[in-house]
């Protein structure tokens, strides 16, 4: 009786264990995929965020380049109508081209409030506050109404602040976009 026990026993875990190993085999093979899938979610996810990242560093470089050149570009007009307002050469064709840079700077510096970072936005303020006063202090001579210290000589050296702080600004522009300063 013990042999048939024996025997009777060893086919019952021959036959259970014929038919439990295509389950547990499917368990397996479907935690397998449930992990490569999560796995892949997490791959694409990170790619995602890390497209994400350039595209954001790309769109606030063009931006930054873009608004730059714009301020450098008003920056260099106003002085040129300083000098015509010196040499009381002024025209309407040269206050228009002015007014035009002017107009230009307002419409990136709109552009660049939404896109700029906080510390570059500090930096776009203050460089749009002193090209605004420097614009009026300019304007002011030009109408012959002049502020008492608005001779050509200290708005000139406005202008010479205005670069310094440029430079500035372009360092925490560069900061921002992970280039070195002065590179």
């Amino acid at each position: 009786m013990g042999d048939a026990l024996i025997g009777l026993t060893a086919a019952i875990v021959g036959v259970a264990g014929t038919l439990s190993a295509p389950v547990l085999s499917q368990r397996l093979m479907g935690r397998v995929q449930r992990e490569q899938f999560e796995r892949q979610q997490e791959v694409e996810e990170a790619q995602w965020i890390r497209e994400q990242q350039v595209a954001e560093l790309d769109r606030r470089r063009d931006c930054y380049t873009s608004v730059n050149a714009v301020f450098r570009k008003y920056r260099t007009h106003l002085m040129n109508f300083l000098w015509l307002v010196h040499k009381g050469e002024v025209t309407p064709e040269a206050r228009e081209v002015v007014e035009e840079a002017r107009r230009t700077h307002h419409a990136a510096f709109a552009e660049a409030q939404l896109i700029a970072s906080p510390p570059v936005l500090i930096e776009l303020d203050g460089m749009t506050t002193a090209l605004s006063e420097t614009y009026r202090r300019t304007m002011c001579l030009e109408e012959g109404r002049p502020d008492p210290d608005g001779s050509f000589d200290e708005i000139r050296a406005d202008f010479q602040r205005l670069w310094l702080r440029w430079e500035g600004m372009r360092d925490v522009m560069r900061a921002d976009l992970g280039v070195a300063p002065g590179s």
